[in-house]
């Protein structure tokens, strides 16, 4: 059975906040609310994790995860931009975003895209979000809490715990945003925006 841990959305106990990032640093499976919707979320380089997940939403092996980064010092260590792009992510992180980038030799293989080599990566502006990013030390590999069979994300963690209470480890109660992000390519140096969720798409138009 999953762990349920109700956390504070905006003063995370951090007693309750490590209890869950080490089961994420020990290989177990998360979910967690941030600022756009829950989202599943494992440590870095976890192929038996990130197979669960791929078998929870029943997603393809083409399927591209996200790294959740909880600020620029983090994220820098794993995709590639220059000066024109961190004033451009400046400006709309921490936010409901996720940028496909150019990923860098830190990333691992089995999250970059095998033929282009980018990587999904954002920065949430949710409380419990970030505070979970910091207590794991890196980047939480992550993809959107979406059920095959159903059209809409989760909103509440006990209705997470009651759907997949056997095949998750641990779910955070924390208000969760309910739209999954806008997903920003900008891999070629001009941003296209491939999906509108809930970022304000008109910065990158």
């Amino acid at each position: 059975m999953a762990t349920y841990i109700d956390i504070h959305p905006v003063d995370p106990q951090p007693r309750l906040i490590e209890k869950a990032a080490a089961v994420i640093r020990d290989g177990g499976l998360v979910a967690y609310p941030t600022d756009s919707c829950y989202a599943l979320g494992c440590s870095l380089g976890n192929k038996e994790a990130l197979q669960r997940i791929r078998d929870i939403r029943k997603l393809d092996s083409k399927h591209d995860f996200t790294l959740v980064c909880q600020n620029f010092s983090q994220m820098d260590q794993y995709v590639m931009f220059n000066n024109s792009l961190f004033r451009l992510l400046k400006n709309t992180t921490p936010g409901p975003y996720t940028f496909i980038m150019q990923a860098s030799h830190e990333t691992p293989r089995v999250m970059q895209n095998p033929k282009k080599k980018t990587v999904g990566v954002r920065i949430p502006d949710h409380r419990v979000a970030q505070a979970l990013t910091e207590a794991v030390g890196t980047p939480i590999v992550s993809s959107t809490l979406l059920l095959p069979d159903r059209e809409d994300p989760p909103l509440l963690g006990w209705d997470i715990k009651e759907e997949l209470d056997h095949v998750i480890d641990t779910v955070i109660e924390g208000e969760s945003g309910y739209t999954p992000t806008t997903v920003v390519d900008l891999t070629s140096g001009e941003p296209e925006v491939l999906r509108v969720g809930a970022g304000d798409p008109t910065p990158f138009e």
